[in-house]
């Protein structure tokens, strides 16, 4: 049973790369951008 298993799973990675072969990879969310605030320091006039 473990043998049966193991060529499975073989069949489901090959798949898997064919297909990321021929439509690309899964596409990522792009990540969501985080603010960051910054301090505007005053420009000192002399």
């Amino acid at each position: 049973m473990d043998y049966l298993d193991k060529v499975l799973e073989q069949l489901k990675d090959w798949a898997r790369r064919i297909v990321d072969a021929l439509f690309g990879p899964e596409p990522e969310p792009e990540p969501e951008l985080i603010p960051i605030p910054v301090d505007n320091p005053r420009r000192h006039v002399r």
